[in-house]
């Protein structure tokens, strides 16, 4: 079955919103037997067309996949029509170690913590109960400690498409510390950090 433009625009809109969830955009190739191109200008369109006309949803790119959400404009409002508190913000720590693993990533806890010169054990936990890390597999050294990356939660809470939107901060080794602004931007913060060794290593 053949469907017309404005039909794959409301195809597409119901697959979003019933998945709540990022969708593969080969799960939308698939669904509307259309090719990769064709589905990638189609969903560009879509995002275009509700950031342009101030709409209360968003289309949101993460890598490959693609999600329906609310937009930030108007969510004070939402959080008081659901009477939803809002989320405490992350620590300073757990923002340094969250740009720590952002960069050199997949990375283990003993290199976050040879870089911030503290343990960073609770702050690790913390960021893999608020889903913006996960564990990716062990080191191949002795002792095989645990490897750590960002998530797809963690594109998504700083508005990012890729990784690869991630800013270039050389130096940071030596330079200083990371940390997030008030506008959610990486940016150097005033902690000193130590010279991060060339490989990744340690115990967990």
């Amino acid at each position: 079955m053949t469907l017309e433009m404005k039909e794959l625009e409301a195809a597409v809109e119901g697959i979003l919103f019933a998945s709540g969830e990022p969708v593969h955009i080969d799960r939308i190739c698939l669904a509307l037997d259309i090719d990769r191109l064709s589905a990638q200008q189609l969903l560009q369109g879509l995002m275009d067309y509700y950031a342009y006309e101030r709409r209360g949803v968003r289309l949101i790119r993460m890598e490959d996949t693609w999600q329906m959400c609310s937009a930030p404009d108007y969510a004070d409002i939402i959080r008081r029509a659901f009477e939803i508190r809002k989320s405490a913000k992350l620590s300073q720590p757990a923002l340094e170690v969250l740009s720590i693993i952002a960069y050199y990533q997949p990375t283990t806890r003993a290199y976050v913590d040879q870089i911030r010169g503290v343990d960073s054990a609770y702050t690790v936990g913390l960021l893999l109960d608020r889903k913006l890390i996960e564990e990716c597999g062990r080191l191949q050294v002795p002792g095989r400690p645990r490897l750590y990356r960002t998530t797809k939660n963690f594109l998504r809470a700083f508005h990012l498409t890729s990784l690869e939107d991630l800013p270039d901060l050389p130096g940071m080794e030596t330079e200083g510390q990371l940390r997030l602004g008030d506008d959610g931007a990486l940016v150097e913060g005033e902690i000193p950090a130590e010279e991060a060794p060339t490989e990744k290593s340690g115990t967990d």
